[in-house]
């Protein structure tokens, strides 16, 4: 899966999460905990994502050697 559409969807998790600990009664601490955590486990999965991200670097594009035909001195003008 690339970097970017895994990002989106972790957000998409997060969120989620934070929506559902956020609708959980304090008095259900226990349940409240484990969601917590899974929060916590998603973060850090963005984090480990967004290292991989920055760390693999662009390499810019390879340019093509230009062939014989593709100089101009190579061509050849037909007349008519």
């Amino acid at each position: 899966m690339k970097a970017k559409k895994a990002l989106k969807r972790l957000n998409k998790v997060e969120t989620i999460l934070s929506n559902v600990i956020d609708q959980f009664p304090a008095s259900s601490r226990g349940l409240r905990e484990l969601l917590d955590s899974a929060r916590a486990s998603v973060v850090r999965a963005k984090g480990v994502v967004n290292v991989r991200v920055a760390r693999a670097a662009k390499k810019p594009p390879a340019r093509a050697q230009e062939s014989a035909r593709g100089r101009a001195e190579g061509r050849r003008i037909a007349r008519a």
